[in-house]
């Protein structure tokens, strides 16, 4: 599936979030949206994500038969995890379970599917504990299993170590380098650290500003950014 952003803007109380922002991601791999607070990465994610609409601008997702309409059958060919997850008051098993239920798939489909997703994520031996006594980076890994249970086409990580120990920080960076292996699923994720960055982009994106002003090849884009922006942001000298 490709997904194309066309000169999307947004605006929240007056104040220009996205610009004329246009970017397209067409194939698998892991991509990275940098750029300082502000710049509107999250808010690119959730109209990616087709929890927002923008105010002018198009998000266009199609594949090699066309345009897919923007229907509840397309939202489901696309997850979102954001920074902190909202677990639900019940077991471990039932949270991930859940999406999968409403979707309608049978009793022993889910079975097989969940207890994949917690063998990946690491909580199988969790499965039966009320997700509300998990600690933060096991609900952050929980968060992932909840996405890719579903088996998405294209999965968005909002800052998903944001806060997170050194330790749950490695595993989940490991997740994704796992997923982003087995190049079946389109990974975009958003980040301040460049170091992260570097360990696990295919390609970079720079936002500034509410748009994408340089992007390209992890390695060429760290060695040297096509933007003076960029480069001061990657170097140190843009504070933010």
């Amino acid at each position: 599936m490709k997904l194309s952003m066309i000169k999307v803007n947004k605006t929240y109380k007056g104040k220009h979030i996205l610009r004329d922002c246009s970017v397209s991601f067409e194939r698998s791999g892991m991509y990275l949206l940098m750029g300082p607070n502000g710049s509107g990465k999250s808010t690119l994610l959730r109209i990616c994500a087709l929890l927002e609409e923008p105010d002018s601008g198009e998000v266009k997702y199609s594949s090699g038969t066309g345009k897919i309409p923007q229907d509840i059958k397309l939202k489901r060919q696309i997850s979102l995890v954001l920074p902190k997850i909202g677990p639900f008051n019940t077991t471990v098993f039932q949270n991930v379970a859940y999406g999968l239920k409403v979707r309608n798939v049978d009793k022993k489909e889910r079975e097989e599917r969940v207890g994949s997703a917690l063998e990946f994520v690491g909580l199988t031996h969790k499965r039966d504990m009320n997700a509300l006594a998990l600690s933060s980076g096991e609900t952050q890994r929980l968060g992932i299993a909840r996405a890719v249970v579903l088996k998405p086409e294209i999965l968005f990580l909002d800052e998903p170590t944001a806060s997170l120990d050194p330790y749950s920080t490695k595993v989940i960076e490991d997740m994704i380098i796992k997923l982003r292996e087995q190049g079946t699923m389109t990974l975009v994720m958003v980040t301040h650290n460049i170091f992260q960055a570097q360990r696990l982009a295919d390609t970079v994106l720079f936002m500034y500003e509410g748009t994408i002003i340089d992007q390209g090849d992890a390695r060429q884009f760290f060695e040297k950014p096509g933007d003076e922006r960029a480069h001061k942001f990657i170097t140190g000298q843009m504070v933010y």
